[in-house]
């Protein structure tokens, strides 16, 4: 009998490759081997020049007085509560940013038509920004996997809200002056954000907040765009710019609408 020629292995045996071997990878769950390349090497000094910054986690909200950027932490796993006393241009900045995290966005008002490019822009529905009339939020259904931000744009005196603060549910309150809800509101808050306001409403946010008189003196000659974040231990200056996007949406930052 005249012996079979042997047959030149091809495929991943011809490149060195036993099929055995590939039998057993595809078999463990390992699937087919990738592409070889050469090693990329770096020397030590390089290695030193490799860096990745890393910060708090949340919602950028502009840079702070060193050029860094300004983080809020929206999303918590306990209720949260603040109080911005502003303007809505700076509070749609924040809801379009909070939206782009995945969160969902409620807002409750007494002007939609305010916030209707704003929730257009989103794309609305229940996975993204919602608006409803002052008194009917319904519940949120918060969660770790779908956290929310209730915002309530209800003039200067709010009334006590339906959907109060809850694990992943946090809310801001706007406020376009000092009123007279505002100290028990800053009282209640753990986070209080003060733009630009008049020197009796700056004496009074000092008294109320425990501000060093050099911080509360500066809140009237703030520009727009500027926030003055305060929590019980910390206080930032944080200037909110918009991107491009943002900018072609709601223009440039003011204190007024």
């Amino acid at each position: 009998m005249v012996p079979t020629p042997p047959v030149a292995p091809t495929g991943p045996a011809a490149a060195g490759q036993p099929v055995t071997d590939l039998r057993e990878r595809l078999r463990t769950g390992f699937g087919l081997l990738g592409p070889r390349h050469p090693r990329h090497m770096l020397s030590k000094d390089q290695v030193e020049m490799l860096a990745l910054p890393i910060g708090d986690d949340g919602v950028v909200v502009g840079v702070n007085s060193e050029g860094q950027p300004a983080v809020l932490g929206v999303n918590r796993p306990t209720p949260f509560d603040i109080l911005f006393i502003g303007g809505l241009w700076t509070t749609q900045i924040l809801a379009l940013r909070v939206a782009a995290t995945g969160a969902r966005v409620a807002v409750e008002t007494g002007r939609p038509s305010h916030w209707a490019q704003v929730v257009q822009a989103v794309g609305g529905g229940q996975s993204g920004m919602t608006v409803h009339e002052v008194g009917r939020v319904p519940p949120q259904g918060a969660s770790a996997m779908s956290p929310v931000l209730v915002i309530r744009d209800c003039g200067m005196r709010p009334p006590r809200g339906r959907v109060v603060s809850a694990p992943w549910q946090s809310v801001l309150t706007l406020l376009p002056y000092l009123s007279p809800l505002a100290p028990r509101l800053m009282r209640q808050a753990r986070l209080v954000g003060v733009q630009r306001v008049s020197p009796d409403e700056s004496v009074e946010i000092g008294r109320v907040t425990g501000l060093p008189r050099s911080e509360y003196e500066a809140l009237p000659t703030l520009a727009d765009g500027v926030t003055l974040w305060c929590t019980e231990r910390d206080r930032q200056y944080v200037m909110t710019e918009p991107t491009d996007a943002e900018a072609g949406l709601l223009g440039t930052p003011r204190r007024m609408d």
